[in-house]
């Protein structure tokens, strides 16, 4: 009779003693953009230069009827176009592009890596400890408390990506009433001119009134002109640039929260989040 086979014991799961890896949200730094602040402030030095090389110096330049005219018209033109609201959310909006809270794309994401690695090794409820860290970042910490209560990826990437709508639209709008600014100033410009035109041309048999119309004529079409292509489109431009960064962000955010409440591996989320970052920027946090 052949001889029986012993049955060996089925080997026993080895405990993870590794550390947990090490939660640690970096704070925004509200810093003031340099291009921004650059990029202005040399624009109008460049102008002010010319302005003061000109014989005269700047008070040829200066009419407070054309100021008048160009900045306050354009402030009163562009408001009929939209909601005291709205006008409050742009100006916000517009405050936040010079002095904005910068998060590093790359840090955002070793974290979310670090979040799926304790929610793999210590349960996905364990991510609720370090509620004081995930503040830090309003969008994460509402990303990892829609995991903690047990949503489903799909629609925690629903409800994320409304979200992250609402943010572009807002700043959608914020940088439309810019352009729109930026186009109507160049209009008060032209307004202001022909006003000057009308004043000259009334009183031709005053030579002396002659010069303060055709200064109001063409300074409020200059006024007008840096108004609208050194100020106000420029700042719409960075707005939507700003409001693309801080898309990005929340995407890596939604990536990572989504790959954890479906318990994918870390390393599987790793390769998720570098093909949303920019190819320079790629993180590794394995290696």
């Amino acid at each position: 009779m052949a001889e029986a086979v012993q049955a060996q014991p089925s080997p026993q799961p080895v405990a993870d003693t590794s550390p947990d890896p090490v939660i640690y949200i970096e704070e925004p730094d509200v810093v003031f953009d340099p291009a921004t602040v650059f990029g202005l402030g040399a624009s109008i030095l460049l102008i002010a230069s010319a302005v003061f090389m000109e014989k005269g110096g700047a008070s040829n330049f200066f009419n407070i009827p054309s100021v008048m005219i160009v900045i306050l018209g354009t402030m009163a033109v562009t408001a009929i176009s939209y909601t005291g609201d709205e006008l409050e959310k742009a100006w916000q909006t517009i405050k936040a592009s010079v002095a904005r809270r910068v998060t590093s794309p790359q840090a955002m994401s070793s974290q979310l890596i670090a979040l799926s690695l304790l929610a793999r090794k210590r349960g996905i409820l364990s991510l609720g400890n370090h509620d004081r860290e995930l503040r830090k970042e309003p969008f994460l910490k509402n990303a990892i408390q829609l995991v903690t209560d047990g949503f489903q990826a799909q629609d925690l990437e629903h409800f994320l990506q409304q979200d992250i709508e609402t943010g572009l639209e807002r700043h959608r709008k914020s940088a439309g009433i810019l352009r729109r600014a930026s186009e109507v100033a160049p209009g008060m410009g032209l307004i202001g001119t022909l006003i000057g035109l009308v004043q000259m041309l009334s009183q031709l048999d005053n030579p002396s009134t002659i010069g303060p119309a055709m200064a109001i004529a063409l300074l409020t079409t200059f006024y007008g002109a840096v108004m609208g292509t050194v100020v106000l489109a420029p700042l719409a431009t960075k707005i939507e640039r700003n409001a693309t960064e801080e898309a990005m962000i929340k995407t890596i955010v939604m990536a990572g929260a989504a790959s954890i409440a479906r318990q994918e591996n870390p390393r599987r989320l790793e390769i998720a989040l570098n093909s949303i970052l920019p190819a320079t920027g790629r993180i590794k946090y394995f290696n």
